[in-house]
């Protein structure tokens, strides 16, 4: 799994014109599952999100976690974050879950994010999505799962164009 996260002072996310979900401070999480993720990944992941300190104290260090001030997450489902940019112009996107699997692991996440004690609002998973969000900082992290662990063999290369 790969997430984006950003502190925000306010996000919301539309489909068709119609908001599904609105957060005030808080984290914007966009998140991409990978094929091969699991339920660990999820639950270690939102556990790590829960509790990163991005958030400042009364010395403007940032020592505090979205749980410590009270904040909310949006999740947004975003599996273009586990585009193939290295060959050609066209993304690849063979590293994503298919959806069914995607779908689910999200699913799961902010069920993990909700157990840690966080107001969750979420995305509507494989609509199109306007996402609008106001920035604090800005704060921009990006996280992955399979940090430290093997990943999936590589993908094979793009024929070459003749």
């Amino acid at each position: 799994m790969r997430a984006v996260v950003q502190r925000v002072r306010a996000a919301t996310v539309t489909v068709d014109g119609t908001a599904v979900g609105e957060i005030g401070r808080g984290l914007l999480v966009l998140l991409g599952v990978a094929r091969g993720d699991a339920v660990d990944d999820a639950s270690r992941l939102a556990s790590k999100i829960a509790s990163l300190r991005v958030f400042e104290d009364g010395a403007g260090k940032m020592n505090l976690s979205v749980l410590e001030t009270g904040g909310a997450v949006l999740l947004v489902s975003q599996f273009t974050l586990l585009a193939d940019c290295r060959r050609g112009r066209r993304p690849s996107f063979t590293d994503a879950a298919p959806p069914d699997e995607g779908r689910a692991l999200c699913e799961r996440f902010a069920g993990f994010l909700r157990g840690e004690g966080l107001a969750v609002e979420t995305g509507e998973f494989g609509a199109h999505m306007v996402v609008t969000l106001e920035n604090d900082g800005p704060v921009t992290l990006v996280l992955d799962s399979r940090d430290g662990r093997p990943v999936p063999a590589e993908v094979p290369p793009c024929p070459a164009r003749s």
